[in-house]
């Protein structure tokens, strides 16, 4: 697949973005599909390390790392298919365009193209359940991952109860039939961003006032909304038909997988994620990191400390 050829172009607050949070990084658009591109910047050097984010940011959540990262790694930052500056297909009547496996397959194609047949992966919610399907699907380019604050998302589904429910409501709002949430979503992209992140966190203290902006901005571009609730009907249907397949089958990832989470979030009171882990993947290893959900902006020091020596091979 191409990089850049043809490939439409970011807008200039994007582009701002990107060199105000990621000096010296390269932008790189890959198509992986018919009318799919997927953004990424790439920086560093080293071994190669895919990089992805979650809901509803963007591959900026990183910008309190990446410099750090690239001191070690080529690092490479991807926005997922409906998100950021990355392509917003429509999802379809099965939702299939969205599921975990074609967005595996993304990131996988996006590695190749840039040359890196084998990598390692650091993740953080939708982005780490990505990176699960991944390793899954494509165990012998994965060579080990960080998933940050996440149990499976079979699991997750199976064992929710009212708390969970209550403290994740989102995700039974963005699974609803189109176009309902998307149309209220689009209402006010900006309020959306903040006030689920303030529901998650407390407050927005812990986050930098521009790249709640930069949040708010792709969330209100054509078909985010509707990219953001695709990710999350996927999940809530041809995701888990896949994760239940897997455990029919016995199938197990063999890789060195390191979990870590925030000890006063919603996956530390309802899961027990390294349990949920050890249910699906041989070699398991991690722990709270302290903070809440968004472990990349909110704790960014404690989540260097404990991911590199790993990703590095050192632990």
């Amino acid at each position: 697949m191409p990089i850049e050829a043809s490939a439409p172009a970011v807008s200039s607050a994007s582009a701002a973005d990107d060199a105000w949070f990621f000096p010296g990084f390269q932008v790189r658009r890959v198509q992986t599909a018919p009318q799919v591109w997927i953004h990424a910047l790439v920086g560093g050097e080293g071994p190669p390390l895919l990089v992805l984010h979650g809901h509803p940011q963007t591959h900026v959540i990183w910008h309190r790392v990446t410099g750090e990262l690239a001191r070690h790694f080529r690092v490479v930052l991807c926005d997922l298919r409906g998100y950021g500056d990355s392509s917003k297909p429509e999802g379809g009547a099965d939702h299939a365009a969205y599921s975990r496996r074609t967005m595996a397959a993304d990131m996988l194609q996006v590695m190749r193209a840039l040359g890196h047949d084998r990598f390692a992966v650091l993740a953080h919610d939708r982005g780490a359940r990505v990176a699960h399907r991944l390793a899954a699907d494509h165990a012998q380019a994965v060579s080990r991952m960080t998933l940050l604050d996440i149990a499976p998302t079979l699991a997750m589904y199976r064992k929710t109860d009212e708390a969970y429910a209550r403290a994740y409501w989102h995700w039974f709002f963005l699974i609803q039939p189109a176009p309902l949430p998307e149309r209220l979503i689009q209402a006010d992209p900006g309020a959306y961003v903040r006030d689920l992140m303030r529901s998650r966190n407390g407050s927005l203290e812990a986050f930098d006032p521009r790249a709640l902006d930069a949040y708010a901005r792709s969330l209100a571009q054509p078909g985010a909304a509707h990219g953001l609730c695709e990710d999350y009907r996927a999940a809530a249907s041809i995701d888990l038909e896949h994760d239940a397949a897997d455990r029919a089958r016995g199938a197990r990832l063999g890789l060195p997988l390191q979990i870590l989470w925030g000890e006063h979030g919603v996956v530390q009171r309802c899961f027990r994620p390294l349990d949920e882990w050890r249910e699906v993947a041989s070699d398991v290893r991690g722990g709270t990191l302290p903070c809440g959900h968004y472990v990349p902006e909110e704790a960014p020091r404690e989540l260097l400390d404990a991911a590199l020596p790993f990703l590095l091979g050192e632990g």
